[in-house]
């Protein structure tokens, strides 16, 4: 994602791409309970205390409160409360964020919880915390994957697939997605039916899609800043009604569709990775990490695109930023862009700005593509790399308009609110 500020506030990727201590059962201890519970020394029920409290959740929220109890259970040796604590150092929404501290209970707890592996994983892959180290993710990836951890299988496939940080291997990414999928992960089902689809077995993809479609409510689209699963879960919904689109020419004005070299993002890396697909759709071969190297911001930190543009220089790339107002008769004219470039079989790379009282400061960053569209259902189709690949996504005109706006993707913008683009200069 990109963030143009010295010290980059929590991204929309720490949402979706990094995971949290499981919620409570769908029947609460009552409260008065709990707390006894607690108070007695039981460190289950410090931690089921604490994640009432951090969320909000059948009690008043108080985030101080639910870090007392959280570091009970975890000086009891809880290792789900580690996790916990890990995750709020890493998000920095409930204290403070500081990756070092996160990657330290991380590490702690990692040999007895999955979801304690699964993070460490991240910080390993995404240097959180400590220097980056992909072998070392996908090893804790691969032991959260065997204790069950679905997401975990799904990401190392993902790694596997792409040969981001690792060296491709089909074999693994086909074994590691089977697990995902085993393990009822829409984002494994997600790349799984991908597989299934590249192979011909349209009939298998559609079952894996289904399925993931069914995990969790989904509609007509989804949106991008929407939770991990969630969003894999619509994705699978997108993919079904992509099938018969994704094999048809492109009808200018009508319908355009761009296949691109989907790569999944590590933590804070969506400006380099986006660009690496939008390279590697050109011809390159370079993945986010490398990219992201050849920008001066270190690993695991917001990219200012004018170093993503002056990186695909160094590739020998030519592209060009251009931008638009952000208001009606801009979004006509970058629509309109976005149309031409697609009809001839050009993707764009975008910078979305969410903005919520869910994100630490208010608002969050996120670089992507838009790789088609659909005119008679006033659709786009999105190639993001924050999603499981093939990282396709549907998203309304309304939501592209309203998500499609940034003023802090460089120091090009000067602060400036518009809707930024990278397109290929084919002058």
């Amino acid at each position: 994602m990109i963030m143009l500020m010295h010290k980059p506030p929590f991204t929309l990727l720490a949402a979706l791409f990094m995971s949290q201590t499981l919620l409570l059962a769908d029947a609460p201890t009552p409260l008065k309970t709990l707390r006894s519970q607690a108070a007695e020394g039981d460190a289950k029920a410090q931690l089921d205390l604490a994640i009432r409290l951090r969320d909000g959740k059948d009690a008043p929220k108080d985030n101080d409160e639910a870090m007392t109890w959280a570091h009970r259970a975890a000086d009891a040796g809880n290792a789900d409360a580690m996790d916990f604590i890990g995750f709020a150092y890493l998000r920095g929404a409930v204290v403070k964020r500081n990756p070092a501290i996160a990657f330290a209970y991380f590490k702690s707890a990692a040999n007895e919880s999955a979801q304690a592996a699964f993070n460490l994983g991240q910080c390993y892959y995404g240097a959180q915390g400590t220097e980056q180290d992909c072998a070392k993710a996908l090893e804790w990836w691969k032991k959260a994957a065997d204790g069950g951890h679905g997401r975990a299988a799904a990401a190392a496939a993902m790694a596997y697939h792409a040969g981001e940080g690792v060296k491709a291997d089909a074999a693994q990414a086909r074994r590691l997605a089977e697990r995902a999928a085993e393990l009822n992960n829409p984002s494994g089902l997600v790349l799984l039916g991908e597989m299934h689809f590249q192979a011909g077995e349209t009939e298998a993809a559609k079952a894996s899609w289904t399925k993931a479609a069914k995990l969790h409510p989904t509609g007509a689209t989804g949106h991008p800043s929407q939770p991990s699963d969630i969003a894999s879960a619509q994705q699978a919904a997108d993919l079904l009604k992509l099938m018969s689109y994704r094999g048809r020419k492109n009808e200018p004005g009508k319908f355009a569709f761009v296949q691109m070299p989907h790569i999944q993002q590590g933590y804070n890396n969506c400006g380099s990775t986006a660009c690496a697909i939008f390279a590697r759709f050109q011809g390159s071969e370079i993945g986010g990490w490398d990219f992201k190297r050849l920008c001066p911001s270190p690993l695991g930190t917001g990219t200012d695109w004018g170093h993503l543009l002056d990186a695909s220089a160094k590739i020998g790339q030519k592209w060009k930023l251009i931008t638009f107002t952000p208001d009606d008769a801009g979004f006509e004219q970058a629509t309109s862009m976005l149309k031409s470039e697609l009809d001839v079989g050009r993707p764009v790379v975008v910078d979305f700005k969410y903005i919520g009282p869910q994100y630490p400061g208010g608002s969050a960053g996120h670089t992507l593509n838009v790789c088609g569209y659909i005119a008679d259902e006033n659709l786009y189709i999105l190639c993001n790399p924050a999603v499981a690949t093939p990282g396709i996504q549907l998203i309304t005109a309304d939501d592209l308009k309203n998500f499609w706006r940034s003023d802090h993707y460089g120091a090009l913008s000067k602060g400036v609110l518009s809707r930024p683009a990278f397109v290929i200069d084919h002058r």
